[in-house]
């Protein structure tokens, strides 16, 4: 005769193990979140657009998304518009923003209407000149770049930061050591009917070399 086999037990979980199990689930949840939360923290801030001196691309009062991991293994390019610490120690603490017009190595000099990089003069579309907000007050003769500074001005030449009166940008401030830039702008965020990416204008840098 067939021996019946025993059945087999059927387990069930208790009421104790589901709430065991929400727990861990609702756990790797929040934790999962705070390390998101944390990332972006890191990666990305907010910057507001002070003054005048981004214009024509950049208004005063626009918000605008800054990369902070944009140049982890890599400095910033020619064109780039980033937001940096003020190298004057008198005004520590203060972030401005701004284009990078030259890179380490470089040999820039500033005439009152015209940039000349390596050698070559720029055709600078990002600037106004129709308002003539290309007319540097500053006028500097070539000088070349140190291996970790950066040449940053403001696209309004003639702007003026609020407080000093004075131009803020590289023509005043001097090199800006890469240790000071904080980041990339890259898409202005507000208001949502300015919504968009920051152009670099990489063909005015094109034939720089």
């Amino acid at each position: 005769m067939q021996q019946m086999q025993a059945p087999t037990p059927v387990f069930t979980r208790t009421a104790a193990d589901r709430r065991a199990h929400l727990m861990r689930e609702l756990v790797e949840t929040l934790l999962f979140v705070g390390l998101i939360f944390l990332i972006v923290q890191f990666a990305i801030k907010p910057y507001r657009i002070v003054g005048l001196t981004m214009q024509p691309q950049l208004q005063p009062d626009q918000l605008v998304v800054v990369n902070r991991t944009a140049f982890l293994f890599a400095g910033p390019s020619r064109g780039d518009v980033v937001v940096y610490d003020n190298p004057n120690p008198a005004q520590k603490g203060q972030q401005l923003i701004g284009r990078v017009i030259a890179i380490p190595g470089d040999r820039i000099a500033i005439g009152p209407n015209q940039v000349i990089l390596n050698g070559v003069p720029l055709q600078e579309t990002y600037v106004d000149s129709t308002s003539g907000a290309n007319q540097s007050p500053v006028i500097m003769a070539e000088t070349k770049m140190g291996k970790d500074d950066y040449f940053i001005m403001n696209d309004n030449r003639l702007a003026v930061d609020s407080a000093t009166q004075h131009v803020q940008d590289s023509r005043t401030l001097g090199d800006v050591p890469r240790n000071n830039i904080v980041g990339k702008a890259v898409v202005v965020f507000w208001p949502l009917k300015n919504f968009g990416g920051i152009s670099n204008f990489s063909s005015v840098f094109a034939n720089v070399h």
